[in-house]
C-alpha cells in the first residue's frame, strides 16, 4: 500500500489551459506544487498569474522539460518527491493527429510510459490521468454517456488516451492493492477564471469550437465555421457537453481528495473511470447566441459541411462523480461565455504582451522528428540543455 506522504505534487502540462486553473485551486489550499511543461502550447505567463491569484498561498517550482526527455525527466525526479501525479501534459488536436498520428504516439503514449515508469521507480503510485471522451467513439444511443459505454475512439488522438487507459489499469492490475488512478475522461472544457487572468491561449488557428468563436468576437477571425447543420438536433448542429474550465480544475481537487481519503484509509482504488460534464447538451448554435449575448452583438457565422468523424450528439452521464467524488458541475452556459469573453477582452492576443509580434511555436524537435526523420528520434529526446533545468519560481 502506498503511504500518505505530505511531498510535492507533480503537474505535467501544468502551464496550459486545464492546468493552470488547476494549479490555481491547489495553490489555493496551500499545496506545493512542482510543475514540468515544454510550453509548446502553453505559457510561463500563466504561471506567474496562477501564483497571483492564489495570493501566493502555497509554493510552486517550474521546470521547462519535455515528458519524452526521459533522463531531464528523472532529474526532477531526483530533485523531489512526489505524493501524486496529475498528467496533463500531450498533445490534444483531434485533426492534427490524423496528420501526423506517430508525433502523437509518441508524445502522449511514450511520454506517458515514461512518467509512470519514473513514478513507479521512485515510489509514487497516485496517478490522476487527463482523458477524454473521445475514448468512447460513436455514441450507441442518444442517451448520456456513462463509464461503462463501449470504448473504441475513431481517430488517433482518441486512441492515444484510450491505449493509456489500457496501459493504466494494467499497471493497477499488476501490482494489486498498491496503484491509486483516477481516469477523468473530459467532455469539452470551455471558459475561463473569473477574473479574466488567465485562460485558453491556443497557438496559431484554435482546433476547438469556442477560442475560435472568441478570437472571432476580438475581430482575430472573420467567421465562424460551423461544420455541419443537418444533423439530428433541435437546429441541426452539433450538441456537446460544454464544461467550465474552473468545475474541471475543481474535478481535479475532488480526485485528488479521493486518492488522499483512499490511501488514509489504508486501501486502494485500483483504476478508475469519471466522466467530468455538465450532463447537459448544447447545439453549436447554443453556444454562438450566448457568446453573442456576453459580447453585446451578433458574431458572424457560416455553415458549412460537416468534418469526417463529427456525430450529432455526444452528453456525459457525470452522476459517479458526483457520487463517489463528491463533485459536480456548478456554472452556467452564461458564466462559461461571460469569463470567456471577460479573458479574451482582457488579452487580446493571449498572454502576448501588446505590442509584441510573435510567430506561433513550433513543435518541439522531437514530434517534427517523428514526423519526417524518426531515426534522429533518440538523440533528440535525450540532449535537453540542462540549462532548462532551473526553478523559475519557487517560494519555498
Amino acid at each position: 500500500m502506498t503511504v500518505a506522504r505530505s511531498e510535492e505534487i507533480l503537474i505535467t502540462g501544468g502551464a496550459g489551459f486545464i492546468g493552470s486553473h488547476t494549479v490555481v485551486e491547489l495553490l489555493s489550499q496551500g499545496k506545493r506544487l512542482v510543475i514540468i511543461d515544454n510550453l509548446c502550447n502553453s505559457s510561463e505567463e500563466a504561471l506567474h498569474r496562477a501564483k497571483v491569484l492564489a495570493r501566493n498561498r502555497g509554493s510552486l517550482v517550474f521546470y521547462k522539460v519535455d515528458i519524452l526527455d526521459a533522463v531531464g525527466l528523472e532529474r526532477v525526479f531526483q530533485r523531489h518527491r512526489f505524493s501524486i501525479c496529475i498528467h496533463f501534459a500531450g498533445l490534444k488536436a483531434v485533426g492534427e493527429s490524423a496528420q501526423i498520428p506517430l508525433g502523437y504516439f509518441q508524445a502522449n503514449v511514450t511520454g506517458t510510459l515514461n512518467v509512470i515508469q519514473l513514478l513507479q521507480k521512485y515510489n509514487c503510485r497516485n496517478f490522476i490521468f487527463s482523458s477524454s471522451a473521445t475514448v468512447y467513439g460513436l455514441p450507441v444511443s442518444d442517451g448520456p454517456i456513462k463509464e461503462d459505454a463501449p470504448i473504441g475512439a475513431l481517430n488517433p488522438y482518441g486512441r492515444t488516451k484510450q491505449y493509456i487507459e489500457e496501459m493504466l489499469c494494467d499497471i493497477a492490475k499488476s501490482e494489486p492493492n498498491k496503484w491509486n488512478i483516477v481516469l477523468l475522461r473530459y467532455f469539452n472544457p470551455v471558459g475561463a477564471h473569473g477574473s479574466g487572468t488567465i485562460g485558453e491561449d491556443p497557438n496559431g488557428i484554435p482546433n476547438n469550437l469556442m477560442p475560435f468563436v472568441a478570437q472571432v468576437a476580438i475581430g482575430r477571425r472573420p467567421v465562424i465555421s460551423v461544420f455541419g447543420g443537418d444533423y439530428n438536433t433541435k437546429d441541426g448542429t452539433g450538441v456537446r457537453d460544454y464544461i467550465h474550465v474552473v468545475d474541471l480544475a475543481r474535478g481535479h481537487v475532488a480526485a485528488l481528495d479521493k486518492i488522499d481519503a483512499t490511501v488514509a484509509s489504508n486501501k486502494s482504488l485500483g483504476c478508475i473511470p469519471y466522466n467530468l460534464g455538465s450532463g447537459v447538451g448544447y447545439s453549436v448554435m447554443d453556444m454562438i447566441h450566448t457568446m453573442s449575448n456576453s459580447v453585446g452583438r451578433a458574431l458572424p457565422y457560416e455553415i458549412v459541411g460537416r468534418r469526417v468523424g463529427d456525430v450529432g450528439s455526444v452528453i456525459a452521464d457525470p452522476s459517479l462523480a458526483e457520487m463517489e467524488l463528491g463533485w459536480k458541475a456548478e456554472k452556467t452556459l452564461q458564466d462559461m461565455c461571460d469569463d470567456l469573453w471577460r479573458w479574451q477582452n482582457k488579452n487580446p492576443n493571449g498572454y502576448t504582451p501588446p505590442g509584441v509580434v510573435t510567430p506561433p511555436s513550433p513543435r518541439p524537435a522531437s514530434y517534427s522528428a517523428i514526423h519526417t526523420l524518426p531515426t534522429t528520434l533518440l538523440p533528440i529526446i535525450t540532449t535537453v540543455p540542462k540549462v532548462l533545468f532551473k526553478p523559475i519560481a519557487s517560494d519555498d
